[in-house]
């Protein structure tokens, strides 16, 4: 079964350009409103909704207005079907440097990231 990558590589883009940015409402618009993020802090499970991760988003600077490099790119899209897709990708926001694990689906309004997951380490 064959399937077009473009579409989600299109979100991603989207996903990477807003985070380097700080543009939250680029990031909206490519999340489900119901979406989460979920990591691990301290040995316990964190979970932020969208709408509270856009906000902090919206108040800190951006890596872009800071002049941080940018590296981000996708190390995998699984999809299972025309409408199902986990996406790996790395990405940092210096001093820290992302590992994402997405998941996305295609809703009536197209491709939106219902879940994210993450990790990161710290570096000088």
């Amino acid at each position: 079964m064959s399937h077009d990558r473009s579409t989600v590589e299109a979100v991603v883009k989207n996903y990477f350009d807003g985070l380097y940015e700080g543009d939250a409402d680029k990031l909206s618009a490519i999340f489900d409103p119901t979406a989460d993020l979920r990591w691990v802090e301290k040995g316990a499970l964190q979970v932020l909704t969208v709408p509270d991760w856009l906000d902090r988003v919206r108040k800190r600077p951006s890596a872009k207005a800071e002049g941080k490099p940018r590296e981000d790119f996708i190390v995998t899209i699984d999809r299972s079907d025309d409408q199902t897709a986990f996406v790996k990708v790395r990405c940092q926001l210096p001093p820290r440097y992302f590992t994402d694990y997405l998941v996305a689906m295609k809703l009536a309004d197209g491709w939106k990231i219902v879940s994210k997951s993450y990790r990161y380490d710290l570096r000088e």
